[in-house]
């Protein structure tokens, strides 16, 4: 079984991957279009008429960001058939083989990201919204783990609101 990140286009569920070596990615490398199915088979995943509507919604408007309730509020406006339950549980999948990245905001709320690669984000909390840092971010002193464990990757979450002159530009744009 092969595991790639994928984005996909909605109207012919076909599906973009990078060409891989041994089995990872390589985003620098040319891409080809698979169908949603193959993909689904690929991942080792049953294809169902639901799981085809998701991935029509989650990889054909490029990358984003979505949260399980979004997400399925997109499926029911689409017609599509599927539960809250199924979007959790093929979100939850998809994040587990790679197909995306899962964003944790607080809790047990979190995000999930079309776009896989290592990258960090700016958190909205007055408007619950999640976006990319368009740029790295240097780290001057990386912590030693504890004892027993290594260090995996370092995710960057800055929570950031409007400011208080955006909030008056709105206001007075509204009177």
């Amino acid at each position: 079984m092969r595991f790639y990140p994928y984005s996909a286009f909605a109207n012919e569920l076909q599906v973009t991957r990078p060409k891989c070596r041994k089995g990872v990615a390589v985003a620098t490398q040319r891409t080809c279009e698979i169908p949603a199915r193959q993909m689904l088979n690929e991942a080792g995943l049953r294809v169902t008429r639901q799981r085809l509507a998701l991935v029509g919604l989650l990889f054909g408007k490029g990358e984003r960001h979505v949260t399980a309730e979004g997400l399925y509020r997109e499926l029911a406006r689409s017609g599509a058939p599927g539960s809250l339950s199924c979007v959790y549980n093929t979100l939850r999948r998809f994040s587990e083989i790679g197909l995306l990245r899962r964003v944790p905001i607080y809790g047990a709320a979190a995000y999930f990201d079309t776009r896989i690669g290592h990258h960090h984000h700016f958190y909205a909390n007055d408007e619950d919204r999640l976006m990319d840092v368009g740029t790295d971010i240097a780290l001057q002193a990386v912590p030693v783990p504890p004892p027993g464990y290594e260090l995996v990757s370092i995710d960057v979450l800055v929570r950031v609101r409007r400011s208080v002159s955006s909030h008056s530009s709105a206001a007075v744009a509204c009177a």
